[in-house]
């Protein structure tokens, strides 16, 4: 069988390459690159290892499974998750796993052998056990679903030393739901749920489903200790189903046990459940865990303590770490309330969320000794443990850099300290030394060097009039920030100084979504040391020296974050973001009620033109988890600014860019667009513009050890807003802006080492728009068709090093 595969692969693989080459009339030199680099890819992938070589006689390699149900309503997906034993894992439809385990020699147990068998993975050998196991599997789980008379086969089919298993369900008709009734052993208990049973997860008419039922008994065990009911289980919620109807219908009863109070050692008796007040609530504002493990008496004896707001707030000193407003505000627990599950949890969450306590924990001591309440409540006291990191802390930090795939390294100067003011006051000082490498297409590498100092403080409340009560700081755990900051740049092509002043409130709303917005964002560039060659450049086009004049940008921005993503599970999500900006609007009202003069037709802010334009744009992110080692990742952004008034074009810093290791990646960073401009060769690339379209599909998958491979396709470019004489093609129309969008495809690997991701792509220009319809795909370039002698097929290819993913 390997012999005919290696004759396809090389024969007839090349000649039938040739013959769609001729057919559509594209580039043969292409031809000459498949037989370079393609072709010994595919032979490799398709011929390099025997994926049966360690099948033992008799046995089979489990190539593949299928799942036929004649059920739309029962997902695959949920199938697939009972089949016991898969076959190895595929990347692009080859065991790559497999692969590398069958490169070890069975009789060789050295290091390289031992290795291979470790980053690979053993053949599944096919197992009948597993099967009938499965089977039983898949069975429970529509039983569960309420298909009870479903019918499961199988049926094995081999074919030379591998097997092939197709399950085939018919799941029959499900039994539903007629009737649901509550039995209650504990009738003090149950106004709340018959009260509640709107929320109720089980309705008639409904499936049976026995996920549905446990998801009840869990919303009935969060409602009941929401109420105080602090000891409640859901153990104690139990169903009773009757289908001796013989129509698949069932009668549901949902019953209520009542609480069992221990009298002796081994003796219970039942008794009504017991709810719960909060009485005292203890906040250690400073625990030791290791102190108080190993001395408690002494420790907790030398403790102080100050009442605040309904808290006791405990310290080893009279003046507690932190202020106890603060504490107060990040706590929903009060005397006299019934114990509620909910407030425990955003209690929890909103000390967490302050990032100055490394160790959260709330306990309850129940008062057995005290009588109950005239309510019939028991009391709680609450305990809250709180272990603050480091007050203040000094770190050298060297890091490396990734600024759209130009690479660098810095070295800072941290200093942080964590309750400036004993208000959690979050405070950072950075000194900060750079360089950063600048690629390329014509000029090789360039270094860029920065110096400069930022210091910021986070308010864990907004320092806003009628914004600061505790009811809203409960409600939205705001955050005000403030920063200042100072750099010196010198680029290759000139010397600048940015200085930034920014104030911003950040705030969470309940579940995934969260804003931020900047009232007042002010930036002051001043450039100084152009070089000769980049002015020229200026001077042949009005955006170009707009955009590099001094400036002064006096913005406001809004961004609405929404990110379902959670860390701890490997599931789908969804990242969005939408960011608008505005500049100078103020200003330039001041300017016309004061009816002041400009400067050579523009109005200047201590001595700097300022800038006066709006700007829009949204990120879309989704994350598809096809398996534990495959992954696909779809992105969309589009970008709009427009400049006006005091403004003829958007500050650099403001302007959207193409290409970079986040972006379009066949192209170098701010080399791509706009339009089908074509800036020629030069070594200054820095193509800049007002629109932005770009998407992008990459498709992730494991290798071993800390290798990751990707796959990878980017379509985008970047547009002017107005007609530019000097840059044509730039401009953005849309009856035909589709054919100025440039198409990039590669291959990229990822070293996942945890703490960081170091990041390899190679992109591939596709579709490039600057060049005419006859050379706009790389499939028809060659010399004569470019217009260029020494064109060669590697000027279509781009390295890309990079920190992080791309997105």
């Amino acid at each position: 069988m390997r012999s005919y595969v290696l004759i396809f692969a090389n024969w007839f693989l090349p000649v039938i390459t040739l013959q769609i080459l001729k057919l559509f009339n594209l580039n043969k030199n292409i031809f000459s690159y498949y037989l370079k680099v393609f072709l010994p890819a595919v032979i490799f992938a398709v011929t390099a290892c025997n994926p049966t070589k360690h099948i033992p006689e008799n046995r089979y390699l489990l190539n593949k499974y299928s799942i036929e149900n004649n059920n739309k309503e029962i997902k695959k997906d949920e199938l697939r998750n009972y089949i016991k034993q898969k076959p190895n894992k595929r990347i692009l439809g080859l065991k790559f796993h497999l692969s590398l385990f069958n490169l070890s020699k069975k009789d060789k147990n050295n290091w390289f052998n031992n290795w291979l068998r470790t980053i690979g993975e053993a053949p599944v050998v096919y197992d009948e056990f597993q099967t009938q196991k499965s089977k039983k599997q898949l069975n429970t789980f529509l039983s569960h679903k309420g298909y009870f008379y479903s019918v499961i086969t199988d049926l094995v089919i081999y074919r030379g030393k591998k097997a092939r298993i197709k399950y085939e369900i018919v799941t029959g008709e499900p039994y539903t739901i007629r009737n649901i009734s509550y039995q209650f052993e504990d009738t003090t208990i149950r106004s709340y749920i018959i009260s509640d049973t709107l929320n109720s997860l089980i309705h008639r008419g409904d499936n049976y489903d026995a996920d549905v039922l446990q998801d009840e008994r869990l919303r009935i065990e969060s409602l009941l200790k929401n109420q105080g009911y602090y000891n409640f289980s859901y153990e104690y919620i139990y169903y009773e189903a009757d289908s001796a109807l013989r129509s698949r219908q069932i009668d549901l009863s949902i019953g209520i046990k009542a609480y069992q109070k221990k009298i002796y050692t081994n003796r219970y008796e039942k008794a009504p459940h017991i709810s719960y007040k909060i009485n005292n609530i203890y906040v250690f504002s400073d625990f030791n865990p290791q102190e108080a493990l190993a001395q408690p008496e002494a420790y907790f004896r030398d403790l102080d303590t100050v009442f605040y707001n309904g808290l006791y707030i405990v310290s080893r000193s009279k003046q507690p770490v932190v202020n106890p407003k603060v504490i107060a505000q990040s706590n929903y627990l009060k005397k006299g309330n019934f114990y509620n599950l909910t407030d425990v949890e955003r209690t929890h969450s909103h000390l967490s969320s302050l990032k100055f306590f490394r160790l959260v924990n709330i306990q309850f001591n129940e008062l057995y000794s005290q009588e109950k309440k005239s309510d019939g409540a028991y009391l709680l006291d609450c305990n809250i443990q709180l272990t603050p990191f480091i007050l203040q802390s000094y770190t050298v930090e060297l890091e490396g850099t990734n600024s759209s795939g130009n690479l660098g390294g810095a070295l800072n100067l941290l200093y942080q300290h964590r309750n400036l003011f004993r208000g959690v006051e979050n405070f950072n000082l950075k000194l900060k030394g750079a360089f950063e490498t600048l690629t390329e297409e014509i000029g090789g590498l360039r270094n860029t060097l920065e110096y400069g100092v930022e210091a910021g403080i986070t308010f864990p409340k907004f320092l806003f009039p009628f914004m600061e009560s505790e009811r809203f700081v409960k409600k939205y755990n705001p955050k005000t920030s403030l920063s200042l900051a100072y750099n010196f740049q010198r680029r290759p092509i000139f010397t600048r100084t940015v200085a930034n002043a920014s104030f911003s409130y950040n705030w969470h709303q309940p579940g995934y979504s969260s804003h931020i917005i900047y009232p007042v964002d002010i930036n002051a560039v001043k450039l100084f040391d152009i070089d000769e060659a980049f002015r020229q450049r200026l001077d042949t086009t009005s955006y170009l020296a707009f955009s590099y004049n001094d400036v002064m940008i006096t913005g406001t921005n809004y961004s609405y974050i929404f990110n379902n993503q959670d860390i701890k599970k490997k599931e789908d999500f969804i990242f969005f973001r939408f960011n608008v900006e505005t500049a100078g609007n103020f200003l330039r009202g001041i300017n016309r009620m004061s009816d002041a003069a400009g400067v050579d037709t523009s109005y200047q802010l201590l001595g700097l033109e300022y800038a006066q334009f709006v700007k829009g744009d949204f990120d879309f992110r989704y994350h598809r988890v096809l398996n534990e080692a495959n992954t696909i990742v779809y992105r969309a952004f589009m970008g709009l600014g427009y400049p006006y008034g005091n403004s003829r074009a958007i500050p650099f810093e403001k302007q959207y860019f193409g290409g970079g290791a986040n972006g379009v990646r066949a192209w170098h960073v701010r080399s791509l667009g706009p339009g089908s401009y074509d800036p020629g060769e030069t070594t200054f690339f820095n193509q800049t513009a007002d629109i932005k379209i770009e998407a992008n599909l990459e498709y992730r998958f494991k290798l071993f050890w800390v290798l990751e491979g990707a796959l990878f396709v980017d379509v985008g470019n970047i547009w002017s807003i107005n007609r530019e004489e000097a840059r044509p093609g730039s401009l953005f129309e849309w009856n035909k802006f589709y054919k100025d969008l440039a198409v990039g495809t590669g291959i990229g690997t990822r070293f996942d080492f945890s703490f960081f991701i170091f990041r390899l792509d190679l992109g591939v220009k596709m579709r490039d728009p600057k060049y005419s319809s006859e050379a706009i795909w790389i499939f028809n370039r060659n010399p004569a068709s470019t217009q260029k002698e020494n064109y060669k097929f590697s000027d279509n290819l781009t390295l890309h090093l990079g920190i992080g993913y791309p997105f």
